[in-house]
């Protein structure tokens, strides 16, 4: 497949990685000579110094034989205009750009971005994809991630195992007996820098992150197995009320849940804003930081801060405090991935990032056909597919027993019509399964092959 990714940043960067990984042909634009210079030396892409919403750079890239245009460039406009050239002039089949102005997003507006206007085949919204990710988180507390799966049928979820986590030291091969009635399949976990694709030979040891499938019927009580079970909030404070900050209140007050919302801004005219803006929410001036605002706060009665302004440090530094003060759980936006590994010895509860969410939702509209769902995990240290099993799928007809599949891949969960079956030897793939796969990173391209597939835009 071939690609023209516009901006060289790091969501454009992380997407260049992730599909030059899999032998795409991937063409990267950007108007800094130095991002540019740095994609050349580190991927095996093709750098191109230009604007990318120009015909002739588009040209130099290739647009006249690309299938696809992701425009992520820091300006909406570059973005929403390289995608009308593509396809006015070049007839790219699928074209994708990241539009950050929420008046653009206004459903009133919809038809803007329709074939006869501005033909964009999908709309990426960091501020959107972000809130809908810490939603999740607060949907089920204790969490560092959740993902939706097979129309909501399989979860599956991230969770710290702490000292008082009762599985500690537990051999895999032991839940299955400790839990007879509970369908899990534990698919990933991630110990300091290794990440491990277990086998039931592996223990859960202290401070390992794990990632586990189950079913919507019983998450909770798996959550409980893990030692959380912890309640939903009801007090909220977002600390940041910038385009996150303001998205999210906005989203949590249209479900009407009974929560009680602050914001912390430390801009004076952002907070008069905020304040005329939204209604039954408290507006907080002042720094995040300081303890007179925390106090004010009232971060002791607080159930969950969400830090989520545009430096890492106060979000980081400020959900350090708010524990301090009390405040049970803390959600901390981080843009940089090398203070990551540096949150669960912190204490932070779980960590969101506009990279990764941004990414991850790219990736789903570029990978189509059978494959019904695509999730990056972690900056794209792993990815969960599903895709449904056809007759001719190497999978169909076969029991589990007998399956060999490649190194780095196991299998979550299967899904058959209504019901959910967790991974058993006995078990025989029929076509027409749906299947949920984890694949280290790296390993798409053999995953595909599993379904006999092409995992591509048509």
């Amino acid at each position: 497949m071939r690609v023209i990714i516009c901006g060289a940043g790091q969501v454009g960067y992380s997407i260049a990685a992730y599909l030059a990984r899999e032998e795409n042909d991937v063409t990267v634009i950007d108007i800094n000579p130095h991002l540019i210079a740095q994609i050349n030396e580190e991927l095996d892409v093709s750098g191109i110094v230009g604007h990318a919403s120009t015909p002739d750079v588009l040209e130099q890239a290739g647009a006249s034989e690309t299938d696809l245009i992701i425009a992520v460039t820091h300006v909406d406009e570059v973005n929403m205009v390289a995608c009308q050239v593509a396809h006015s002039l070049f007839n790219v089949p699928k074209k994708i750009a990241r539009v950050r102005a929420q008046s653009y997003l206004d459903p009133v507006w919809a038809n803007l971005f329709s074939r006869s206007h501005l033909p964009i085949d999908a709309i990426i919204s960091p501020e959107v994809e972000l809130a809908r990710a810490i939603d999740e988180r607060l949907s089920i507390p204790g969490t560092t991630n959740l993902i939706s799966l097979a129309e909501e049928r399989v979860h599956l979820a991230g969770v710290v195992c702490k000292e008082n986590c009762p599985v500690l030291n537990t051999q895999l091969r032991q839940f299955s007996s400790l839990f007879p009635d509970l369908p899990i399949k534990i698919a990933l976990v991630l110990r300091g820098n290794r990440i491990l694709i277990p086998d039931d030979n592996d223990q859960i040891m202290e401070n390992d992150e794990v990632y586990f499938f189950t079913d919507a019927e019983h998450l909770q009580r798996v959550m409980a197995a893990f030692g959380h079970e912890e309640k939903k909030a009801r007090h909220i404070c977002i600390m940041g009320g910038g385009s996150i900050g303001l998205y999210l209140a906005r989203m949590l007050q249209r479900e009407q849940r009974k929560i009680h919302i602050k914001i912390i801004e430390s801009n004076e005219a952002r907070a008069q804003k905020l304040s005329e803006e939204l209604q039954n929410i408290i507006i907080i001036h002042g720094d995040g930081l300081q303890n007179e605002i925390l106090q004010e706060a009232n971060m002791a009665n607080t159930e969950t801060l969400i830090a989520v302004t545009n430096d890492d440090e106060t979000n980081i530094l400020g959900s350090l405090l708010a524990k301090q003060y009390g405040c049970e759980r803390v959600i901390t936006l981080i843009n940089k991935p090398t203070y990551r590994s540096l949150v669960t010895s912190l204490g932070i509860d779980a960590v969101v990032s506009p990279r990764a969410s941004t990414v991850s939702t790219i990736m789903q509209y570029v990978r189509r056909g059978r494959v019904k769902a695509v999730h990056t995990l972690r900056d794209g240290v792993a990815e969960v597919i599903e895709a449904e099993v056809l007759e001719s799928s190497a999978l169909a007809n076969v029991t589990m027993a007998d399956l060999h599949l490649p190194d780095g891949v196991l299998i979550g969960a299967i899904v058959r019509k209504d019901v959910v079956l967790m991974p058993a030897p006995e078990i025989k793939i029929i076509p027409g399964d749906h299947i949920i796969v984890m694949a280290k990173a790296g390993k798409s391209r053999e995953v595909e092959h599993l379904f006999t597939v092409q995992v591509d835009l048509f």
